[in-house]
């Protein structure tokens, strides 16, 4: 069973000028109905009358702190002309629950879990409550995942996984993942539009595995280009612990834009032939 739970009363936030809707959030979900329910804990914020739904698993402290998320907000708002409702998942466990198959540790000493398809289970039998219950979304509106570095990849791997998602926003993404291209060059995305990013100087690290993201996103980027999809490659200044915020606004803002072209609100892509 899974279901999602106010966990604290509804509220009005403003920032930097603008009212949101505020709320935590509380998703219960188990993977096997005779295992223990577990928690995920939320935050969401929406404007009057959104037009569009983001969704970015973001580390624990990060919904703990909120600064960097409201600015984030702020910067995506600042950007597009379109009122729209975000809700942040908290990660408790990053390595287990968004790496989409078992990988050996390359950084650290704590390996890859193969937790992605259970969080993406639990977004996904979500949607509908998040959507109607929460934010009086329309029916047809857009949903975009986003997220950062291994919650960027994630969220690749869910637009290859799932048609809930009209477009993605991976920023610096783990792209180097053991096995990640692989899997990339044997599937064919559904998202119709994809963004990606990566700073310039992400590759100049002693690391032999990361040392390789810059060759890997190209790779990735060229892959999407061939199946059709809308897709840009943005390179930000400066390596990869350097304003993973700002980095996500503008693949968020990116992607709205893209929806909004000519009123394009399309939950998936046409696979081609």
């Amino acid at each position: 069973m899974k279901k999602m739970n106010d966990a604290a009363k509804k509220q009005l936030i403003e920032i930097k000028g603008r009212t949101w809707r505020y709320d935590d959030l509380l998703v219960e979900f188990s993977s096997d109905p005779n295992s223990k329910e577990k928690q995920i804990h939320g935050l969401g914020l929406c404007e009057q009358e959104p037009r569009a739904l983001l969704i970015q698993p973001v580390e624990v402290e990060e919904l703990r702190s909120r600064e960097g998320l409201f600015e984030e907000i702020s910067t995506i708002r600042d950007a597009v002309d379109m009122p729209f409702a975000i809700v942040f998942l908290a990660v408790e466990d990053w390595n287990q629950q968004l790496s989409p198959w078992q990988a050996p540790a390359v950084f650290g000493k704590q390996d890859f879990g193969a937790g992605a398809k259970e969080t993406l289970g639990a977004i996904e039998t979500i949607l509908p409550a998040i959507i109607e219950r929460c934010y009086n979304l329309p029916e047809n509106a857009p949903v975009v995942l986003g997220g950062y570095s291994l919650a960027a990849l994630f969220s690749l791997w869910s637009a290859y996984e799932s048609q809930s998602f009209a477009a993605i926003a991976a920023a610096s993404p783990s792209v180097w993942f053991p096995g990640w291209l692989d899997y990339a060059k044997a599937h064919e995305p559904h998202a119709g539009i994809i963004y990606l990013s990566l700073g310039d100087r992400e590759a100049k690290t002693r690391n032999p595995v990361m040392r390789t993201v810059s060759t890997c996103i190209q790779e990735q980027h060229d892959l999407l280009q061939e199946a059709g999809i809308k897709t840009t490659l943005a390179w930000n200044p400066g390596n990869h612990f350097q304003q993973p915020e700002l980095r996500c606004a503008k693949g968020f803002s990116w992607c709205l834009e893209q929806l909004g072209k000519d009123g394009l609100f399309i939950y998936g892509h046409t696979s081609k032939g």
